[in-house]
């Protein structure tokens, strides 16, 4: 028996396998997953690119949104013309405009329905404001001083209507009699141009300040002389 105890002594420890691997892999096992949970929990590294990427983006000229252009409305233009009141002192008021007193030839004629007494008798007052307004819809596409039939009211009152003219022989003669004045007023005689009319004509010529708001919208403002300096006088065409 003792023999065979000494020989089981000495073979047992050459015939069990080693066990120092396990210790191996276990060390490399733990080296991987420590390097994996840094890449996990690192923070930094996982939200810094996209910032980076946002930044770029905000800052390429695609992003920068172009600014408003607001389109401020053209300024109305404004040129000096020479404007005649006149009429039959028992007739109606015709409205003339030229842009040269030597021309016989209206930029705009108007003949008024208002009575020429009534006219002079809101001219005492100071204040005189004709608006001329055209509602008709068939009219749009027509040349403001080309519209033929208008609306007139005189200071907020309706004063009946008013028609544009072609100058006539005796308005070419009373054009050309008063081409010389440039401001004023007077009375041309009865019979003017040998015409069957027995009345006076009335007639007051002065300059007018023309203001072109747009294709919509005229006006003529009375200049006034030194020596009436209160009266204002101004006509308005509008298309509504």
């Amino acid at each position: 028996m003792t023999k065979i105890d000494a020989l089981r002594r000495f073979l047992l420890p050459c015939i069990s396998p080693p066990t120092t691997t396990t210790t191996t892999t276990t060390t490399t096992k733990k080296r991987l997953s420590t390097s994996l949970r840094y890449d996990l929990d690192d923070p930094i590294t996982i939200n810094q690119e996209p910032q980076i990427q946002e930044d770029q983006e905000s800052s390429s000229p695609l992003s920068i949104i172009n600014p408003r252009i607001t389109v401020t409305p053209p300024r109305p233009s404004k040129t000096m013309v020479i404007g005649t009141i006149f009429g039959n002192r028992r007739g109606h008021v015709w409205f003339c405009i030229q842009h040269d007193r030597l021309s016989t030839t209206p930029l705009l004629l108007l003949e008024l329905s208002i009575p020429t007494h009534q006219l002079v008798k809101e001219m005492q007052c100071g204040l005189v404001r004709l608006a001329l307004e055209c509602n008709r819809s068939e009219l749009n596409s027509v040349p403001l001083r080309a519209v033929p039939v208008w609306t007139v009211n005189c200071n907020g009152k309706k004063a009946g209507f008013a028609l544009r003219r072609k100058a006539s022989e005796q308005i070419r003669l009373m054009l050309t009699t008063v081409q010389s004045m440039t401001v004023g007023a007077g009375v041309l005689p009865a019979r003017f141009g040998s015409s069957s009319d027995s009345e006076e004509i009335m007639y007051m010529r002065a300059n007018y300040e023309h203001m072109v708001g747009g294709a919509d919208s005229e006006s003529f403002h009375l200049i006034n002389p030194d020596e009436f300096p209160g009266q204002e006088l101004s006509v308005f065409l509008m298309r509504t």
